[in-house]
């Protein structure tokens, strides 16, 4: 194997940590680039490979209901090292699949340094790869150096999208007030790990809603330079406020749900409830779920100390906001994530329009495996359009209309339709709700294992 050309992977983010991990585990060696602490970025804090810089969630771990759940099994059934170390550094979340996520960075990094094919080389890779780099993978996510997003716009004959990704505040623990805040997961729910009392809930009152709505609305916000005035937000990371602006109960059936939660000072339900998921192994930090934001720091202390238990809270960060960026993937890339101008680039992540750190990473875990069997002299094989994989793919290199493409988690409305159940008198019933999502479910790991036997046995 040692006469093997390496492949170079641009970017130590998720996606580049995944398909570097992809590729050494196939025999193939890789290079693996990431910038900083050469060149930083808005958003990182860490030199580390894989930092969480929003969330420290990986959302639903439900294999059998939920379309990133999913997404979650079938990286573990491919190896997946993000997955294996979210799993090892898992904190409690409800059914949620949440990390500590300094020790989750660590454990990637520290696999990738371990891995006798992976060399990773710190440096800013400032415009197109060099000529003689015949496989490479960029997968510089949002925060890609302006030298490379430029020099990808030319390529493509047209310029990158773009949208702004918020980031959620993280309080520390000691300073929330439990004599108004309580632990409870909705519904009493329990997740990997947890014990279905998981978040820290702070409930309002109608009076104390309206008076946080009026905050919100008031609060001195960050100004755009003028050529970020047009650039539209992703809905799952939708600023607080923002969601506030479009609606006054808006929030209220957003992140403030009440539903499913009991305060136990009154026996009853809020009018609205703050829920702050644990942040690190420790439980010493909390992020705000969904609270997102664009406010000015001074404004986010005064608003977020008006929510009740949070009126003496300490933030270890407040909330932020950062320019993403993202190809058309629909026209630019063919169906194993090639340029179509440039075959010897690949994407994965962010960059190809995807949201979410899972789906980046399962993009970098399809992306390994592609220049993987390419460089192994075999056909990559395509993940059957019925699974999660298959069908983020799909939807990303051609499913898409090019024309309003946009940022796209993991769901089940990506995934082909079920055939309808024979009833016992021999008639076609639809499935709906949760039996179409497990029909949906069961399918897709019944034909990812089938799929996986088959590539391994065209391998051998």
């Amino acid at each position: 194997m040692s006469d093997i050309s390496p492949v170079h992977v641009i970017g130590g983010g998720l996606a580049g940590s995944e398909a570097s991990w992809q590729l050494a585990s196939a025999g193939v060696p890789v290079v693996l680039h990431e910038m900083r602490p050469e060149r930083g970025t808005e958003a990182h804090q860490t030199d580390g490979l894989a930092e969480l810089v929003c969330s420290n969630s990986f959302r639903s771990d439900d294999a059998e209901g939920n379309a990133v759940g999913v997404l979650h099994e079938e990286m573990r059934r491919l190896g997946s090292v993000i997955l294996r170390s979210a799993d090892e550094h898992k904190v409690p979340a409800g059914s949620a699949l949440a990390v500590d996520r300094d020790h989750f960075s660590a454990s990637v990094e520290k696999a990738l340094a371990d891995h006798p094919l992976v060399t990773v080389d710190r440096g800013e890779i400032g415009g197109l790869p060099p000529e003689e780099w015949d496989s490479v993978i960029i997968a510089t996510g949002p925060l890609t150096s302006p030298g490379l997003s430029e020099a990808v716009a030319k390529l493509a004959g047209q310029q990158s999208l773009a949208f702004f990704d918020a980031i959620a505040p993280i309080v520390h623990k000691d300073s929330i007030d439990f004599d108004i805040a309580w632990f409870q997961s909705r519904y009493d729910k329990v997740g990997p790990g947890g014990d279905g009392k998981d978040y820290i809930n702070c409930p309002m009152d109608e009076a104390q809603y309206e008076a946080f709505i009026d905050a919100l609305l008031a609060a001195e916000k960050m100004e755009f330079r003028e050529w970020e005035k047009d650039t539209p937000y992703f809905d799952g990371c939708m600023p607080i406020e923002v969601m506030a602006e479009r609606g006054r109960e808006t929030l209220r059936f957003g992140p403030m749900k009440p539903v499913g939660l009991t305060d136990p000072r009154t026996g009853t339900r809020a009018h609205a409830v703050v829920q702050l998921r644990q942040d690190n192994a420790l439980g010493t930090l909390y992020n705000i779920v969904g609270f997102q934001t664009k406010m000015r720091y001074g404004a986010q202390t005064e608003v977020f100390r008006t929510i009740p238990g949070l009126e003496k809270a300490e933030f270890a960060r407040l909330g932020g906001i950062h320019r993403n960026t993202f190809i058309n993937s629909p026209t630019l890339l063919d169906g194993t994530l090639r340029m179509k101008a440039q075959t010897r680039l690949r994407f994965a992540g962010q960059i190809t329009g995807v949201e979410g750190y899972v789906e980046s990473a399962a993009i970098g875990l399809l992306a390994g495996r592609f220049a993987a069997a390419e460089r192994l002299g075999q056909n990559p094989s395509l993940p059957p359009r019925t699974t999660a994989l298959g069908a983020l793919l799909s939807h990303i290199t051609g499913d898409a209309d090019a024309e309003t493409f946009q940022p796209m988690n993991v769901n089940f409305g990506l995934f082909p339709p079920v055939e309808p159940e024979i009833t016992p008198n021999g008639k076609r019933r639809k499935l709906k709700g949760r039996d179409r999502k497990a029909a949906m479910a069961g399918r897709a790991l019944r034909d990812l294992d089938a799929w996986l036997a088959e590539t391994r046995q065209a391998a051998e």
